[in-house]
């Protein structure tokens, strides 16, 4: 089969829609399948288009060895209008790369943005093609709930827009059992159109390993007990949170929080720390996944935190398959899907969202009992790599494209999970 894969977002930019699609298309160039990609200039998540890059109209380039063609786009991130920009100037700016590309059997459309549907749909009926549009996010309903859009008319249309791609796909495909339950009672999506392709995690990259010592000094870090946030700085992360829990535990010099990555909120989150005067925090920007893992190996253990809303129960956040696949307990401040899959994988402990205090304290009881910490940390590898490994996701995925698979029984298993069975230190 050949595929070309439409999306907005790719490396070398870093984040969990990126490491996802990168990961998809190298275990279907591996398989034997032909791939391409059609994506935007590398902008994200700072919303400039990276040095290398700018002041082009079009590229081509290999990655992996899988093509690449990237185009042009109006690099906004931050005020909503700026962000909508962006999307529709790439849902134009990407036609001239896709008809650049070789005629595929499907094409598969990221989403968000959800505008990419409508030149995704234009290219798979100019090739006689199969739509399989995938859904990460279920926008616009996350921009609603989450307050980042009042109703009116471009969220009508936005609605509508869904509604119309929705009909028109051969395939959607739900990235966590939330979106596809959305899909199949609330969006109406006929079951036989909707298919299941989880968040994994490279379990050769991300594996347990000894603490990289040289970047601990050189990050200042000798002799603490590092707390690591690593991944998208951004509204819906409600990282606010981490440092409000910094500030309860500044009492211990042996405790140090290390944020690393970028997004909208960043500049808004140092100001906060710089007002509370928190000398155990440290930000650090945004590395390549390559480098990552250096990072992962020094702290004892992960925070994962989402904002209370009903969409975030939905969500399955990559940076926790990471976490758990190099061997590290984690505090999820989250409800929903989040907090089933760690306590299902029992790889750490489960507090009320946006709840510094509940924060706080699970940090300090969890890194009083070491021993404790380290079977979290192995129960959680061995749970993602029996499970949430790419190439395992990625081949029963393919089988659902064919029509001879559905979910596996650890899916059933989170999703049948209670959501008021929440796991306290």
């Amino acid at each position: 089969m050949k595929f070309v894969v439409l999306t907005q977002y790719f490396p070398p930019e870093v984040g969990a829609s990126q490491v996802r699609l990168a990961a998809l298309c190298a275990e279907l160039a591996s398989a034997g399948h032909g791939v391409e990609v059609v994506t935007a200039m590398p902008h994200h998540p700072m919303g400039r288009i990276f040095p290398p890059y700018r002041g082009r109209f079009y590229t081509h380039e290999h990655r992996n060895g899988i093509p690449i063609h990237r185009v042009w786009v109006y690099a906004g991130n931050t005020a909503s209008l700026k962000r909508i920009l962006s999307y529709v100037s790439f849902a134009l700016m990407c036609l001239y790369g896709l008809f650049r590309a070789k005629q595929p059997d499907y094409v598969f459309v990221d989403s968000p943005p959800l505008s990419s549907g409508v030149p995704g749909w234009i290219a798979a009926r100019w090739w006689g093609a199969r739509l399989v549009f995938n859904v990460a996010d279920l926008w616009p309903d996350s921009a609603r709930d989450l307050g980042l859009m009042r109703d009116g008319i471009v969220m009508r249309l936005a609605f509508r827009l869904e509604r119309w791609i929705y009909r028109r796909a051969s395939y959607v495909t739900a990235v966590t059992e939330g979106i596809r339950e959305t899909l199949l009672r609330s969006k109406h999506v006929p079951r036989k159109k909707v298919l299941f392709l989880p968040n994994g995690v490279d379990t050769e990259l991300f594996q347990p390993c000894q603490t990289d010592e040289g970047l601990k000094n050189a990050l200042g870090l000798a002799g603490k007990q590092v707390i690591l946030y690593a991944g998208n700085h951004g509204y819906a992360g409600a990282v606010d949170q981490i440092l409000r829990a910094a500030n309860r535990l500044r009492d211990d010099p042996s405790l140090h929080f290390l944020l690393v990555g970028d997004g909208p909120e960043k500049p808004a989150l140092k100001m906060l720390a710089a007002s509370l005067q928190l000398d155990n925090v440290t930000f650090r920007d945004s590395v390549p996944i390559e480098s990552l893992p250096s990072y992962v190996s020094i702290c004892d253990l992960a925070v994962v935190t989402l904002r209370k809303s009903q969409i975030t129960k939905g969500a399955r956040p990559a940076k926790a398959f990471v976490m758990m696949a190099a061997g590290k307990p984690i505090v999820m401040a989250a409800e929903g899907e989040a907090e089933r899959l760690v306590r299902t994988a029992a790889a750490g402990v489960v507090v009320p969202p946006e709840s510094p205090a509940a924060l706080a304290n699970a940090i300090r009881v969890m890194l009083s009992d070491r021993v404790r910490l380290h079977k979290m940390g192995m129960n959680g590898r061995s749970f993602v790599a029996a499970n949430f490994a790419w190439p395992s996701l990625v081949h029963t995925w393919l089988a659902q494209l064919s029509g001879s698979s559905q979910i596996g029984p650890t899916e059933r298993q989170l999703h049948l999970e209670q959501d008021n069975a929440r796991v306290s230190s």
